[in-house]
């Protein structure tokens, strides 16, 4: 994944379509299902705000500097037990910025 994200960023000037094609098919993706899971949440009254601007702000607290850092060469690869402490730190961060109404 991370070579890939070079290779477009690499190749963004050259071939924006590259970049473009990142973002929609697999960016995108990801995001959509974020915004799904938020709009499931506020229909069920576990939290309040727009589903969109809801999945940006958890993909940041979860994604933090990672990408960048993964990106320039200065951070490994996180294990399955990294990946799942920085989801719980995310959801915990995320429901004390959103406590249920």
């Amino acid at each position: 994944m991370v070579a890939v994200f070079r290779l477009a960023i690499a190749e963004a000037v050259q071939a924006p379509e590259v970049a473009r094609t990142l973002d929609s098919v697999g960016r995108e993706t990801s995001r959509e299902a974020l915004r799904r899971v938020m709009s499931e949440a506020r229909a069920a009254g576990l939290i309040e705000g727009r589903p969109a601007d809801l999945a940006e702000q958890f993909a940041a607290l979860l994604w933090r500097d990672l990408m960048i850092n993964l990106l320039l060469g200065v951070a490994q690869r996180p294990t399955p037990r990294a990946i799942e402490a920085r989801a719980n730190d995310a959801t915990e961060a995320f429901l004390h910025l959103h406590p249920m109404p």
